[in-house]
């Protein structure tokens, strides 16, 4: 994940759980003024002794209670209140509550008499005050506190290292000190219980982490294995006291005693880790040379021993020792803690404990240090220059000259190691900001960003030399002669100044033609009158008094890629000598950093560009619905699109880097070695391949050379186009003209057919007039007659269906639909021993429909009824057809007896091309896969519903369901209705 983007989700949580943790604060505040928690002052305890179970033992009695006010001693043990028995502290809680503050409950005791050695009954009258929480409000002082500084560094100091770290500390701090449990127990109250639970995990580890790991160096979390592991046992302890806490509660008995036990465990766990931070802190301060380091952690040794040194005498071995002490040294001690944060927020604004580059100003001290040697130093001249004279006054002036300069010549060295000695003396204590500089000039080069780099320029810049206004400009692309500059970062400057920088003539920041100086310096830029108009103007509005150029070698001269503009100090005087020749060793590094920066940023648009570009062709060669791989010169498999992993069922994992010989087929490697040396597009037309799972494919295959931009070659590619649908598609497309053929054909002979049946028949009832009573001819007659009606009736069916019907949806009655088509398949079900039994409803309403569609769809599904029940049962089967109402919708039923259809096929059974029937000599299919597909077509037309039922085996069931047409009148009986067809 990008670090911006882990540096905005981490400011969306913390602010999420600083949010959280001020609006449960503040809600617990609330419930703890609205909520007065009634309390006797003691410390009742179950007994596990049969003697005294029924009773509950004071354990102690703290002076100035409710308790020890009515006379309630050390052993005493409670039997009852206000005459309701009290074997176990929820029945006491709950008397206590029920009575509250400021009112009197009677307690019925039990007192052992050592003088006489029996036991005493008395009662009581104790009242009941409100449980002390003065105390709370101190240590919500104390949170308060933690809050502030933790968001004081969190805003000051984002960036600096363990500054997210230092802020967790402070928010589980503040957490720990104003979560308060009242004992109301509201869900509010027990979300509170948890987070202090919480929290008081975290918090002490939290500061023993931090106080471990901050090291003199400014570097993130030590990454050493023995360092980690240091802090995985450093946070170990909460965490096991976080888990005893919710075992104790949910899984075990959490009696008086042993929550007592485990706020004893956590207060000395808190003590302890406070103790080892102060103790690793001063160990720290031992060890550093750093003076800044020391001064920090001077502060946190000092903050930390003396807000733990009073907690732990006088809050936390009493409570382990469960002693009593008076209430106010109690508060004492716990207003103590307050100097923890308050010694931090001291070294965070004096020292700044989050930022070790902090820089000394030693004015003072070169002041002192410059005036103490010009005193030796004219000291030893004058000394010198006495001696010549009164020693050798023939010598006169001259002498004392000579004098003079040979003194100066050998005092330089000696000016030179005494300051040498006096630095090394003071840089004991405290930092050169000089020496920060150059340091800090050699690290920019290390940033990439050249925003973040500025910006880091202008901060360090302004907090080292103090500088009221301090600007960089850095040098753009130009055709032009002259450099032109832009601004990238300012500090000091006015915002309505800066949006016109921009329009400023800065055309006097020139420092690459020669004689051009190593700075600028402007004592009034208000007015420099060797400046043109516009020029003056610009240096008027910026009021900078330094200009110095950033330089890079290009090739055999200097280039001006950046300019620093600095003003005056706060206090309002120029820079000295010395700092505009520092400024000027730190330009050379800022220019190499800028530069870098620039053609970091060059470089990653480019690596950009190059990626979208190379993720543009991948795409188009992923998108592309022709498989392509590419092969080296030793035919290894370099690329393996998405079309191919498809087509040949490999992933692309698999096949890179195979030889193609363990990939493709040796009927594929035959014509491949056969045509790869040749030159030129060599295409296999219609080639049948065999994947691994063992699927055939036909495929139209180009194998060509893959060459360079020079044009050699380095490999071959192969473009493989599935055409195993198309093919298909064509020959069910023919299948689909042979039958189309047949069908005219069909319709041709049935009507020619008609002729003859007509006139078989005209005279066949001629024949029964005439031997009407002859009983002998007419019964046979009357069977010949029935007979050509029934061939003209077949053959008017299939003249129906086989006749182009137009798309006009009428009235159509479903029951003589089905009965035509059933007489036009009766033939067909005879020859396959089929039974058709129908079951058609009576005065069946009428469907708004097309007659002809709806006839399609009842013979698609008869014809595949009957080639189910005859390839699953030869004996033949049972077709069964039904038709209901149901409300105002008529329902169809087609069931068979055959062998049904698989799970995995019901799925595809709507598919177009996509079917099951083949011929039990050549396994080819004798189906074109169109008839369910249609079928569902049609019947969404009709605004219907098909559903399927089938099992393997027992048979296939089809539901059809078409809505009535309005105010359609019912639909005559047809003939057979409810009555079997044996055929």
């Amino acid at each position: 994940m990008p670090k911006s983007y882990q540096i905005r989700i981490t400011a969306v949580v913390l602010a999420v759980l600083t949010v959280g943790a001020c609006v449960l604060a503040v809600m617990n505040f609330n419930a703890e003024n609205d909520f007065d928690q009634p309390t006797d002052g003691a410390w009742w305890v179950e007994s596990a002794t049969p003697a005294t179970q029924a009773g509950l033992i004071a354990q102690r009695i703290p002076s100035n209670s409710p308790a020890a006010r009515a006379g309630i001693k050390r052993g005493d043990i409670l039997v009852a209140i206000n005459e309701h028995p009290t074997p176990r502290l929820a029945p006491l809680m709950r008397e206590v509550y029920h009575v509250g503050i400021y009112h009197k409950a009677t307690y019925t005791l039990l007192r052992a008499d050592r003088e006489l050695g029996n036991t005493v009954k008395l009662d009581t009258q104790v009242i009941l005050e409100s449980r002390d929480r003065s105390i709370n409000q101190g240590f919500r002082l104390i949170a308060l506190v933690y809050l502030c500084i933790g968001l004081y560094v969190l805003f000051r100091r984002w960036t600096a290292p363990k500054s997210t770290h230092f802020y967790l500390f402070c928010l589980f701090s503040f957490v720990l000190c104003s979560f308060k449990y009242t004992g109301e127990f509201g869900q509010l109250d027990w979300i509170v219980y948890w987070s202090n639970i919480a929290a008081q995990a975290l918090q002490p580890a939290l500061l023993l982490h931090f106080a471990a790991t901050f090291t003199d160096e400014r570097t993130e979390e030590p990454t050493s294995l023995g360092m980690r592991l240091l802090i995985s046992i450093i946070y170990l302890p909460g965490i096991c006291l976080a888990a005893l806490q919710g075992f104790a509660l949910y899984l075990w008995s959490a009696t008086e005693t042993l929550q007592h036990r485990l706020d004893q465990i956590g207060v000395g766990y808190l003590a302890l880790y406070y103790v080892l931070a102060g103790i690793v802190f001063f160990a720290s301060y031992r060890r550093t040379h750093s003076p800044l380091r020391r001064q920090q952690l001077k502060w946190l040794t000092r903050g930390t021993l003396l807000a733990v040194t009073p907690f732990t005498l006088f809050y936390v071995i009493p409570f382990l020792a469960d002693v009593d002490v008076p209430d106010l040294l109690t508060k004492v001690a716990v207003a103590a803690l307050v100097f923890l944060p308050l010694t931090f927020s001291y070294a965070i604004v004096r020292y700044r404990l989050m930022d070790v580059d902090l820089i000394f100003k030693r004015g003072v001290t070169y002041t002192l240090t410059a005036a103490a040697v010009v005193g030796l130093y004219f000291g030893f001249v004058a000394g010198l220059a006495e001696a010549v004279h009164s020693r050798l006054p023939w010598t006169g002036k001259w002498g004392l000259f000579a004098a003079i300069i040979i003194t100066a010549l050998l005092f330089d060295p000696i000016k030179r190691a005494i300051q040498a000695r006096v630095d090394r003396l003071f840089e004991q204590k405290r930092y050169d900001y000089r020496e920060t500089l150059i340091q800090f000039g050699r690290g920019v080069t290390s940033q990439t960003d050249l925003h973040a780099l500025v910006n880091s320029i202008v901060e360090r810049l302004t907090q080292t030399l103090l500088v009221g206004r301090i600007a960089v400009f850095v040098a753009q692309d130009s055709d032009d002669l002259r450099t032109r500059f832009t601004l990238e970062g300012a500090h000091g400057i006015p915002e309505n100044i800066v949006g016109e920088i921009k329009h400023l003539d800065l055309n006097f920041l020139q420092f690459d033609g020669r004689g051009d100086g190593s700075h600028i310096f402007l004592e009034n830029p208000q007015q420099v009158l060797h400046l043109p108009d516009s020029q003056r103007n610009a240096a008027g509005l910026l009021d900078l008094n330094y200009y110095l150029p950033c330089r890079v070698q290009d090739r055999d001269t200097q280039r001006t890629i950046a300019v620093i503009g600095l003003g005056r100090t706060i206090g309002g005087d120029f820079l000295s000598s010395e700092d505009v020749e520092l400024l000027e060793s730190l330009a050379s590094y800022v220019g190499i950093a800028i530069q870098n920066a620039r053609l970091y940023s060059t470089l990653e648009r480019k690596i950009i560009e190059f990626e979208r570009l190379k993720e543009f062709n991948e795409n188009i060669v992923e998108s592309i619905n022709i498989g392509i791989f590419a092969v080296d010169l030793d035919d290894r498999i370099e690329s393996w699109n998405a079309q191919m992993e498809v087509m040949y069922a490999l992933p692309r994992a698999e096949a890179l880097r195979q030889p193609l010989a363990e990939v493709l087929t040796p009927e594929f490697l035959s014509e491949f070695h056969r045509v790869k040396d040749q030159p030129g597009v060599h295409n296999l037309y219609k080639f049948r391949l065999t994947a691994r799972s063992g699927e055939s494919r036909i495929a139209n295959i180009a194998i060509a050379p893959l060459v360079t931009r020079d044009f050699t070659i380095v490999g071959r590619i192969l473009l493989m186009e599935d055409i195993t649908g198309r093919m298909e598609l064509e020959g069910q497309l023919a299948q689909a003209e042979k039958l189309s053929s047949i069908g005219l054909l069909a319709a041709g002979v049935a009507h020619e057919v008609n002729t003859p049946l007509a006139v078989i028949s005209s005279y066949t009832q001629m024949l029964n007039k005439q031997a009407r009573n002859d009983a002998t001819l007419a019964p046979l007659l009357e069977k010949i007659t029935q007979q050509t009606f029934r061939a003209s009736e077949i053959v008017n069916g299939l003249l129906n269906f086989s006749r182009t019907s137009g798309t006009a949806f009428t009235s159509v009655d479903l029951n003589r639909i089905i009965h035509d088509t059933l007489t036009l398949l009766e033939h067909q079900f005879k020859t396959g021993q089929i039974e058709v039994e129908t079951d058609l409803a009576e005065s069946l309403p009428t469907v708004n429909g097309n007659q002809g569609k709806l006839q399609q769809v009842m013979l698609n599904l008869f014809l595949n009824a009957k080639d189910a029940i005859i390839g699953g049962k030869p004996g033949g089967g049972t077709l069964r057809v039904t038709t209901s109402l149901r409300g105002e919708t008529v329902v169809l039923e087609i069931a068979d007896t055959g062998d049904g259809i698989s799970p995995e096929n019901m799925l595809r059974i709507y598919d177009p091309f996509f079917t099951t029937k083949s011929t039990p000599r050549n396994g080819q299919s004798k189906g074109t896969g169109l008839g369910l597909a249609v079928t569902y077509g049609i019947i969404q037309e009709h605004s219907g519903k098909i559903s399927v039922q089938s099992a393997v085996g027992e048979g296939t069931s089809f539901h059809l369901e078409f809505p009535v047409t309005r105010d359609a009148p019912a639909a005559a009986p047809v003939n057979g209705n409810r009555s079997p067809i044996n055929v």
